[in-house]
């Protein structure tokens, strides 16, 4: 079967080739009902335009880039959320017939600009969707400012006018699931922060100690171990948590990497969960369903955020202008690892 042509979607829609091209390109001054038809048919089809074709008709590139750090830094990374990254700007992409360009980019080393620059001039992509931690790295947002390419932040963990930004509650959920664990009775809760590079992390602690608050109990930095996102940290800051002679009977840990190592590090001491300790966490990756027991965690709605910067991106046409940061909430999942406090 051939593959279909831009006169095969003029004809299923009942249109002009000139119709069909504004369509495909984004364009304005294209009624709703006629973009609908047009759109309808090029999905029955399944009709894919030639990119570099469409690039030097409409004099831009159609390609979108997803930039994030690099997970082989890392002793046991997670692929988790660079999957779910890459899976909302691949959906925006694909039905907007723009194509997706993904670059691992490792912040510590000191040509990382260089490469960027590079990249971004070898490519000539659209827009750059940068996710976190790379979000709120100055020399990583300068490289791309000064190739003049429109750029969406994932995450930065602080309010900017400067660039358009997708981010979640950090804070206030993470505020919402420590009330939660006091709501059960908890009143030694304890907390493993996430690696300091990563802003959007750093809320989630400062809700943790909202949360607190709010429910009436002091803040302690005994309470406190300092993870770096890992899993190994994860274990190791449990280590030191429940070796106390007073040790937490719930400990909630700033990603769901982090949560995994303190049951690791739980079921080797012999303590039970949830009946002697609650283990809560935050990302909900695929691991969290799978554990035994289940993990309880805050969904980061990554998919949802990646969607939207692309799709910010591609009805750009070259210009992303200024806007307030756009928030899309995450959702506590309840699960068989947090239950009452012990009496």
């Amino acid at each position: 079967m051939s593959r279909p042509t831009i006169f095969d979607v003029a004809k299923v829609a009942g249109v002009s080739i000139k119709t069909v091209s504004r369509v495909v390109n984004n364009e304005p001054n294209v009624r709703e009902s006629t973009r609908e038809r047009v759109e309808n048919a090029i999905a029955v089809l399944k009709y894919r335009p030639d990119q570099s074709a469409r690039n030097l008709a409409s004099h831009r590139s159609h390609l979108i880039g997803l930039v994030y750090d690099d997970p082989a830094a890392y002793e046991l990374p997670s692929s988790g959320y660079i999957i779910r990254l890459q899976q909302g700007a691949l959906k925006t992409c694909r039905s907007m017939l723009s194509e997706l360009l993904i670059h691992p980019c490792d912040f510590r080393k000191k040509n990382v600009g260089i490469e960027l620059k590079a990249l971004i001039e070898g490519t000539r992509p659209a827009g750059i969707i940068l996710a976190a931690p790379l979000s709120n790295m100055p020399k990583i947002v300068r490289a791309i400012e000064t190739t003049g390419t429109p750029l969406v932040r994932l995450s930065p963990g602080k309010e900017t006018s400067k660039h358009p930004c997708v981010s979640t509650n950090d804070r206030d959920v993470s505020a919402e699931m420590t009330r939660y664990l006091a709501g059960l009775g908890h009143s030694r809760i304890a907390f493993i922060t996430g690696d300091p590079d990563h802003k959007a992390v750093a809320n989630r602690f400062l809700g943790y100690k909202d949360g607190l608050q709010e429910s009436g109990l002091e803040f302690s930095e005994t309470l406190v171990a300092a993870g770096d996102n890992s899993f190994k940290s994860g274990e190791a800051g449990a280590r030191k948590l429940l070796k106390k002679k007073q040790r937490p009977t719930a400990i909630f840990a700033a990603n769901d990497d982090m949560a995994v190592g303190v049951i690791r590090a739980a079921h080797r001491l012999g303590i039970e969960m949830p009946a002697q300790l609650s283990v809560a966490g935050f990302d909900d990756i695929a691991l969290a369903r799978q554990l035994e027991p289940t993990l309880t965690t805050i969904r980061q709605p990554l998919n949802r955020m990646a969607e939207t910067a692309a799709a910010m991106l591609v009805k750009s046409n070259g210009v992303v202008r200024e806007a307030s940061p756009l928030v899309i909430p995450a959702t506590i999942e309840i699960r068989e690892s947090t239950g009452p406090a012990p009496s």
